[in-house]
C-alpha cells in the first residue's frame, strides 16, 4: 500500500502525541492521533490517563465540525469495544470522517481487526501498516501482554568494565554515575511494575520507587514486586514506608502466619504462587502479573534472579550500564547463567543502541533470534 510524505509526516506527530502518554496511560496502551483535511492538521489528541479520552476522541473534539471527511491517523487500530470509554470507531464514524490510516492491528481480543471492519462497513476507507514498527515499540507491553499473555521483561543490570557489580562484601553504591541512575528513574517511570528478590531487599534495602530529579516521589508508583518463597521481607524494610503498592509473592506453607499478619498491617499484599520448594515458579510469576495488567516489568535482581530469568528465556530486552571501573576478579559476578558448553552456544544478543551517560555507558540489548 503506498502511502505519500504527508502520510508519513501525520504518523509520525500521531506517534509523538503517543508518546507524551509513556509513563500515564498504564494498563492501556500508548496511542496518538491526528486529523487532516488535504494536507493541513486540524485536530490531534493523544490518550493520557485510563478511563479517560482516547486520542480520536481527544483529537476530534479539537477538530470539532472539520472533522467532516478529514482523515484520521491512529498510532493503533480504533477500538471497537465498550471499556471504561466508548467505542473509538463510534465516534468516528458518528463525525463522518471520511478516511482511517492506523499504524498497528490491535491484539487485544477484544478488538482484533473488529475495529477496521466496523469502520469499513460505515463506508469509511481504512488503511493499515503506516509506520508499524514504531508504533510497536511505543508499547511493547501491551502488545506482549495481548499477544503472549505476559509482560514484556525489561532486566536492568550495572557492571563494571569487568563484568562486576559489586564488591566482595557486596558494596554496590554507587557503582554507576549519577547520570545513569537518572536514566533508570526515566525507565522505572513507564514500566507497569517493578520486580526483585528478597536477597535484594535484605542486602540493599532498596526503596523501589521512582523519584524526580529533586529526590521527591513521582506522583505514580508502579507495583513493587518482591519474590520471596519463605516471606524473609524484614518489617524494617524501606519499601513498606514509601509511597506505592508493594506485592510480595511467597510460596504455600513457607513462613509463619504471625510474621505474614505483621507484613499485611503494614500494607503488603501477599499471594501465594507454585514453587519448586521456596523457589517460585517464574511462568507463574509472569501469568500472575499479567492478570494484574502488568505490560512492561522492570527487573531490578541480584546474580541470581537475573539468571533465572535468561535461562528461562523470559528476558526480552536487557538495560546494561557499563562504568568505567574495574572491580578485580573477587567481586561479585553479573548473573548467575550455567556455562555453555561452546561458544557457539553462548547465549546471544542484539545490540539496539547504546548511549553515554555522563561517565558511564548504556546499552539496550534484546536476544538474538
Amino acid at each position: 500500500m503506498a502511502f505519500s510524505e504527508f502520510d508519513r509526516a501525520a504518523m509520525q506527530r500521531a506517534l509523538a502525541l503517543a508518546a507524551r502518554g509513556l509513563t500515564s496511560t498504564d494498563p492501556n496502551p500508548r496511542v496518538g492521533c491526528v486529523l487532516a483535511r488535504g494536507e493541513r492538521l486540524i485536530g490531534e489528541g493523544w490518550h493520557e490517563h485510563a478511563g479517560e479520552a482516547h486520542a480520536e476522541v481527544a483529537a476530534l473534539r479539537a477538530a470539532g465540525g472539520q472533522a467532516a471527511g478529514a482523515t484520521a491517523y491512529v498510532t493503533l487500530e480504533p477500538c471497537s469495544h465498550q471499556g471504561r470509554t466508548p467505542p473509538c470507531t463510534q465516534a468516528l464514524i458518528a463525525a463522518r470522517v471520511g478516511r482511517v490510516v492506523f499504524a498497528l492491528d490491535d491484539p487485544n481480543p477484544l478488538v482484533n481487526g473488529r475495529g477496521a471492519a466496523a469502520l469499513r462497513a460505515a463506508g469509511i476507507t481504512v488503511e493499515s501498516g503506516l509506520l508499524a514498527a514504531e508504533a510497536a515499540e511505543l508499547n511493547p507491553g501491551f502488545l506482549m501482554r495481548m499477544r503472549a499473555g505476559r509482560p514484556f521483561v525489561r532486566l536492568k543490570l550495572a557492571m563494571s568494565l569487568d563484568g562486576r557489580t559489586a564488591l566482595a562484601d557486596g558494596a554496590s553504591r554507587w557503582i554507576s554515575g549519577p547520570a545513569a541512575r537518572a536514566d533508570v528513574q526515566a525507565w522505572r517511570a513507564r514500566s507497569s511494575a517493578l520486580l526483585t528478590g528478597v536477597g535484594t531487599i535484605l542486602a540493599d534495602d532498596p526503596q523501589l520507587t521512582v523519584r524526580s530529579a529533586e529526590g521527591e516521589a513521582a506522583a505514580r508508583q508502579p507495583l513493587r514486586v518482591v519474590l520471596d518463597g519463605q516471606l524473609r521481607t524484614p518489617m524494617r524494610a524501606r519499601l513498606l514506608s514509601t509511597p506505592g503498592e508493594v506485592l510480595l509473592l511467597s510460596a504455600l506453607g513457607a513462613f509463619g502466619e504471625a510474621h505474614a499478619a505483621e507484613l499485611s498491617a503494614r500494607g503488603a499484599r501477599i499471594e501465594l504462587l507454585p514453587a519448586h520448594g521456596t523457589r517460585l515458579e517464574l511462568g507463574a510469576v509472569l501469568d500472575r502479573l499479567a492478570e494484574l495488567e502488568v505490560n512492561e516489568l522492570l527487573v531490578e535482581a541480584g546474580p541470581t534472579l537475573a539468571g533465572a530469568l535468561l535461562e528461562a528465556q523470559r528476558v526480552d530486552e536487557l538495560l546494561l550500564y557499563v562504568a568505567p571501573k574495574l572491580l578485580g576478579p573477587t567481586a561479585r559476578p553479573l548473573v548467575e547463567v550455567a556455562p555453555p558448553a561452546t561458544i557457539e552456544a553462548a547465549r546471544g544478543f542484539t545490540l539496539l543502541d547504546s548511549i553515554p551517560l555522563g561517565a558511564d555507558l548504556r546499552l539496550r540489548l534484546r536476544p538474538a533470534v
